[in-house]
Parts: C-alpha cells; structure tokens; sequence
C-alpha cells in the first residue's frame, strides 16, 4: 500500500499546484478532487473456514472488531505515520454538477477477539497439537496457541465508487455566502487486498498481502465546500466484503475463507480543482 500512498501524494502535490494558477467556476464539471480521512469501523459476525492439506475446518459466528489508533497529532498529522491510523483517501472526476466518478482505498482493520468461544465443524489431522479431531458442532476457544487472525495492516478495500451531489440551497432554499452544503450519496464495488496477519497451530506467523475477494458498498454523507477549493465532508458507508481467498501461512495450500457486512463512520477533508 506505500507504493498506492505515494503515488496519491505526488499527485496530490501536482494538483494543488496546478490549482493555486486555476481560475474558480461555479459548475463542478471538469474538476478534479482529493480527499484524505480516517473511518471507524464495524463488523457483523461471520463463519471463517481455514483449510490445508491436514485439515479443514469452519468456526461459527466468530467476533471481529476494529483496531483505531488513539488520537495522537504526532502520529495522525506525521508524513511518516498518517497511513498508521484506519483512513479512506480518493480520487475523482466531476462528470458534471451532479456526478462524479472515483479510485480510492479505504484502510480498515480487522481484528479477530482472542479467547471467545464458538463453534467448530471438521477435522485436524496430523497437525502435532492437541487440536487435532473431527469436530462437529463443539465449543472452541479461540487462544492464542490455537488461532491469532486480523487483518490490520489492513484490511483494505481498493474501490471506484460513483457518487451523487445534491446543493442543500438548491433543496430548502437556503443561501450561504461562500459556503455551499451537499446532500450526497454512493455505490463502490472493488477489490479486497488485505495484509492478514495470521498464527495458525504451530506454523509461523504469516503476513503478506493479497487480492482475498470483493467488496460492495453505498455511503450517504454530507459535503461542505468552503469558497473555491476547500471542503469538509461526512459519511455513513455500510456494505458486504467477501474473501474467498486468504492466505493464512507460507505455504499456498493454506487458506482461510469469510464474509460479512461492515459499516463506517468517515471524516474526511479535500481539495478540488479544475484543471
């Protein structure tokens, strides 16, 4: 992902270069933005099925939880650390007033609870542990010389996402000097590239990325833009990210599988142009 930020970055530097020579126009067709934000971020349960050459089993209804970095302005606002914190940054084109199309990643984190107890269907065979059985329906726990699973460096889904403005003044009439407000909304569909830091049994500690699946969403939010470049804006994004290709340890025979609804809570800060 540090190859996909540094790329973002030059091109960000690039168009607010170009934008400090650029002429202001009151139409949003043409224009370029680029926003940068961080998310909170929520997920339902889900079946996760780990499978290899000595075993293949599913743990049923398994807790995964966000891993948000506390708020630290040496960590948020450093060069260096900003891509430590759970962030969404994009990408896009104004098609016209009212639709634009966009590249993006948002950076989530996925982390599995340690010692929570569930249910576990199929075998281990030969696999050196106490674990090794045929399982059918029983009570597991989740400890750490068992299973250590997460995705949090991280869990990232790289999406084009079509958007749709709506002027707040145009809807209710409202007239704000300088200010213009947007009710927006929007659909995404990409690809899933986590970085899944997983300890499976005795093998070693496996964390690599990898394209895993798909994901699909929608947002509604709300966009202030203030005078000519400068805007602030606020999602609610929900949707369904499907993987089922996890690499869990050095050798490629073993692999993991899940799917689950995710939800976020996005604050994000952009700069758009027309170049």
């Amino acid at each position: 992902m540090h190859g996909t930020l540094k790329l973002f970055i030059s091109l960000a530097f690039c168009t607010i270069a170009v934008a400090l020579n650029a002429q202001n126009t009151a139409s949003r067709k043409g224009k370029f933005y680029m926003y940068w934000g961080w998310n909170q971020a929520q997920y339902t349960r889900s079946n996760i099925r780990f499978y290899g050459n000595s075993y293949d089993f599913t743990l049923e209804k398994v807790i995964g939880r966000e891993r948000q970095t506390p708020f630290d302005v040496k960590v948020y606002l450093n060069p260096k650390t900003i891509t430590i914190p759970q962030v969404n940054y994009r990408i896009g084109y104004f098609l016209n007033n009212h639709y634009d199309i966009s590249f993006g990643v948002d950076h989530m984190k996925y982390v599995m609870k340690q010692d929570q107890i569930v249910k576990i269907n199929g075998y281990l065979r030969q696999t050196g542990s106490r674990f090794d059985g045929n399982y059918t329906g029983q009570n597991i726990v989740l400890s750490e010389d068992f299973l250590t699973f997460e995705h949090t460096d991280g869990l990232n889904y790289l999406n084009f996402e079509v958007n749709r403005y709506d002027k707040i003044a145009d809807l209710s009439r409202i007239r704000l000097k300088n200010v213009e407000i947007n009710l927006t909304e929007g659909i995404s569909l990409g690809a899933m590239m986590p970085k899944t830091n997983t300890k499976l049994l005795q093998n070693k500690r496996y964390d690599e990325y990898h394209f895993a699946g798909y994901g699909i969403g929608a947002k509604v939010g709300l966009n202030v833009t203030f005078g000519r470049y400068f805007f602030i804006q606020s999602d609610v994004k929900g949707g369904f990210i499907n993987m089922p290709d996890i690499r869990t340890t050095e050798s490629s025979s073993d692999r993991a599988a899940q799917h689950f609804f995710f939800w976020q809570g996005n604050i994000l800060f952009g700069f758009q142009v027309k170049i």
